[in-house]
């Protein structure tokens, strides 16, 4: 099992990005996909989820109402949209995979982790 994360880059405060986690060697059916990030000398903050269902979406308080997590069947990836972003959302970001199938907002829950990729949000 395999995730990558990737379309991460550099963006003016109020500017928008959309990361993509593609899976390889299984599908994100029954899962719980998340987003996490952490900035230097931080924790791994959890940022959002989705069942694969798509039924269930979650949300950090810090980025419900900018950013919108979906997924895609076809393509086997899930989304992070991000909108109206700050300065404070600069961080590496990590899409993780939790096999339980029960939503959590604690990182060691999750079994699988992408290798992360950079937003850095000039002001």
């Amino acid at each position: 099992v395999q995730l990558q994360a990737f379309g991460g880059g550099l963006v003016h405060a109020g500017g928008s990005l959309r990361l993509s986690c593609a899976a390889s060697g299984y599908r994100f059916s029954s899962y719980i996909t998340g987003w996490f990030r952490q900035a230097p000398g931080k924790e791994r903050e959890f940022i959002a989820a989705i069942k694969w269902s798509g039924e269930r979406t979650y949300y950090a308080d810090s980025v419900k109402g900018r950013f919108t997590i979906s997924r895609d069947n076809a393509k086997n990836t899930v989304n992070l949209q991000m909108n109206s972003l700050k300065p404070e959302d600069t961080a590496v970001y990590y899409c993780a995979v939790q096999r339980g199938g029960v939503f959590s907002t604690t990182a060691t829950n999750y079994d699988y982790w992408g290798q992360g990729t950079q937003v850095t949000v000039s002001s």
